[in-house]
């Protein structure tokens, strides 16, 4: 089967849903925008410095293999991606969907402050070339995969055709998310990491 017209027909059937895009996406923005303003609660304040640490730590100024650092966030972000196309196999999972688009736009806002606040210039460089447009983009294939969940959620039976159309879906996005993982070990090998750190 042609790989550029699967992606073109799950891009096209994801893009048919424009209102349930913008429902997610103005969800997400919200969301966001919750994070950052709450992010100053003990708890939560706690949590997302342990995020922001562990993301400079282990991604960006990590002395480990950038192919390996490669093959750590692509897995992460196909286990987000299975679970939110898996909310469409019924209408009640479709929870479990919003819940990791919530999960995802709450610690993208309040890591955001952490960056600006605590790492200051440090943290305005990382944002700016790696955090910000890598998981902008990852969020997008996640909303597309919500739209689509929400779609099939209601007509969804397990049977050959819907499970293979569903797997078809997860396969075409994981290879976008893995295409940006790539685009982001570029950027860590060129800006962050020595060039040993590919070996």
């Amino acid at each position: 089967m042609d790989p550029f017209f699967c992606m073109r027909d799950v891009l096209s059937r994801a893009m048919e849903r424009k209102g349930m895009l913008a429902a997610f996406a103005a969800g997400f923005l919200a969301c966001t925008v919750l994070g950052a303003v709450f992010v100053n609660t003990p708890a939560g304040y706690d949590y997302h410095l342990r995020f922001a640490e562990k993301f400079l730590d282990r991604v960006c100024f990590s002395e480990r293999n950038v192919i390996l650092i490669f093959f750590e966030r692509t897995a992460g972000h196909a286990l987000l991606l299975a679970l939110v196309l898996l909310g469409g196999i019924h209408i009640a999972a479709l929870s479990v969907s919003v819940a990791v688009l919530f999960y995802r736009a709450c610690t993208f806002g309040g890591s955001l402050v952490i960056f600006f606040t605590v790492y200051r210039m440090t943290g305005v460089l990382v944002v700016f070339t790696l955090y910000l447009p890598v998981h902008l983009l990852i969020d997008c294939i996640l909303i597309l995969a919500a739209a689509l969940s929400c779609a099939r959620a209601k007509r969804f039976r397990f049977c050959a055709g819907d499970v293979s159309l569903l797997l078809r879906d997860y396969l075409v996005l994981l290879a976008l998310a893995a295409t940006i993982c790539l685009a982001e070990m570029i950027l860590l090998l060129a800006l962050f990491h020595p060039l040993g750190g590919i070996v």
